[in-house]
């Protein structure tokens, strides 16, 4: 009997209309990801990765084709029903850190957990779990403009821990830090991904792609190499 994935798109396309002008972003991209993967989507810029991680984070919709999260079909979803996706089922992480500068660690990591309407006890109990987890519990009460920028990634990843999500997005996330600090936070990962955690990071850095179990590469708006989906390059 065959799993079900966890992401399953089906001939996306994403167009951006300008007055006569057409740019397409994304061509026909079809792949799953089971669940427990660890996947990274790499390609220069511009090549359509960027894109394709808002569609697959419910930020923005296809202009045509299927996305499919845990075998909900999510192009179809209203704004409310995609901002419920965005919050139960979607951990971010993203390389700007998006971290409130003047608020502890703690706090940062508790946030997403108010708004799904947590206890105070589970919320503090669930930032303290998470923080300890990526080696921060010395340091869960210093505000985000005190920590390095290592360790605002790592806040990141324990806030988007925090609400036990089905899918782990990364966009970058080692993009603004220096090479050692982006190695402990590769390490994070693939020891969440030990742990059951499925993963997605978009990358353009071939060393840091190498961490994942499987590297989907796009270019111009296409997938030219898939190993899971026999895709070679062109």
């Amino acid at each position: 009997m065959n799993k079900q994935p966890i992401i399953e798109t089906k001939h996306l396309f994403k167009i951006y209309k300008s007055d006569s002008l057409e740019t397409v972003a994304l061509a026909d991209i079809s792949f799953k990801v089971d669940k427990g993967e660890f996947v990274a989507i790499m390609g220069p810029s511009g090549s359509g990765k960027s894109t394709l991680m808002h569609i697959l984070g419910a930020l923005d919709k296809p202009t045509s084709g299927e996305y499919w999260l845990e075998g909900k079909s999510v192009e179809k979803l209203t704004d409310d029903e995609l901002a419920e996706i965005r919050n139960q089922k979607i951990g971010f992480v993203f390389q700007a850190y998006n971290l409130l500068p003047r608020t502890s660690a703690l706090k940062n990591v508790m946030l997403p957990m108010v708004y799904a309407g947590i206890s105070k006890e589970e919320r503090f109990a669930r930032a303290e779990k998470y923080l300890k987890m990526v080696g921060l519990a010395d340091r869960m009460w210093h505000t985000s403009s005190q920590l390095s920028g290592g360790q605002q990634q790592r806040v990141a990843i324990a806030r988007a821990l925090s609400l036990n999500p089905a899918l782990i997005l990364a966009d970058e996330p080692t993009g603004n830090i220096a090479t050692c600090q982006a190695e402990e936070i590769m390490t994070i990962f693939k020891q969440l991904n030990r742990e059951g955690h499925t993963i997605v990071m978009i990358t353009h850095e071939p060393d840091i792609a190498e961490h994942a179990q499987r590297v989907i590469y796009i270019r111009d708006g296409k997938i030219v190499n898939d190993p899971k989906n026999n895709f070679k390059p062109k």
